[in-house]
């Protein structure tokens, strides 16, 4: 079986897009998405039709659950808060439904574990982050509990791409996966997996990621594919959601003072601020 892994598409259209595209190219048996289904993007409506037309397994991500009230907004960025009320007014409700029907936890025929943000605590893991290894070990001692014999747990959440492995009681390095990178799944070991995000970028890579899961040959793939992001940002100036910023800058202008902050390892902290 062949499983496409995706996540965290926050209602970005033309990623989504792109990324179904590629998809299409690799036959794949099923697809997953990990949650954060919209927010952030002004397309939530066309983003959950192509995931439903597809026939995507989804699990339900914190911002899904915000905008269909089932969560609070606490921690929230007032951009991530100014989406969810955006998104409520403009989602129909039979999408809202939708977003409000799907499970915080699924699990694909004995191979792989879906989560949002992880996998160990029974009440709020849309919200826990895997960012650290004492996280990642109790959703390790999770995976390996778990009724399904899964030793593969696929998360999102936090928008970077990673292959964590845990063998023998310790877990290792992180697995670097670059595009078109094959991780080959050792017997004994447990896995977790984040595929990063299809359309909202936290790192300088704006391209949009997903994960290839063979449990034939028991490997794991990265996908990167790009897509034209001007598009998805734009909507959101004009919906008011993406504060303007450096917008009203030359482009040339806002690109030299991007490369500047990357340059003395600002832009990823500014922007996650601004994100998070």
């Amino acid at each position: 079986m062949r499983i496409a892994i995706l996540s965290d598409i926050h209602a970005n259209l033309e990623a989504l897009q792109a990324v179904l595209g590629a998809i299409a190219e690799e036959g794949v048996d099923r697809l997953v998405c990990l949650g954060d289904i919209v927010g952030y993007n002004t397309d939530p409506g066309a983003c959950v039709a192509l995931l439903r037309d597809a026939g995507a397994l989804c699990v339900a991500g914190n911002h899904d659950r915000a905008v269909t009230r089932q969560i609070g907004m606490d921690g929230f960025s007032a951009r991530a808060i100014r989406a969810v009320f955006w998104t409520r007014r403009h989602l129909a409700p039979d999408d809202t439904a939708w977003l409000s029907a799907l499970p915080l936890k699924a699990a694909v025929e004995g191979q792989l574990v879906a989560v949002h943000g992880a996998l160990h605590p029974d009440i709020g893991c849309e919200l826990v982050r895997l960012d650290g290894d004492g996280e990642r070990r109790l959703s390790f001692a999770a995976l390996a509990a778990h009724p399904s014999g899964a030793r593969v747990c696929a998360y999102g959440h936090t928008h970077r791409l990673g292959v964590h492995e845990y063998r023998d009681g310790a877990i290792l390095a992180p697995i670097l996966a670059h595009d078109g990178d094959e991780v080959a799944l050792r017997p004994g070991s447990y896995y977790l997996v984040n595929p990063g995000t299809v359309g909202e970028p936290r790192t300088a890579e704006r391209r949009a990621t997903f994960m290839l899961l063979d449990t034939a040959r028991q490997t794991l793939s990265v996908r990167r594919v790009a897509y034209d992001d001007t598009l998805a940002f734009a909507k959101t100036r004009r919906a008011g959601i993406e504060p303007r910023r450096l917008a009203g800058l030359p482009a040339p202008l806002r690109a030299a003072i991007k490369a500047g902050l990357r340059r003395v390892g600002l832009y990823e902290v500014l922007l996650k601020a601004f994100n998070s």
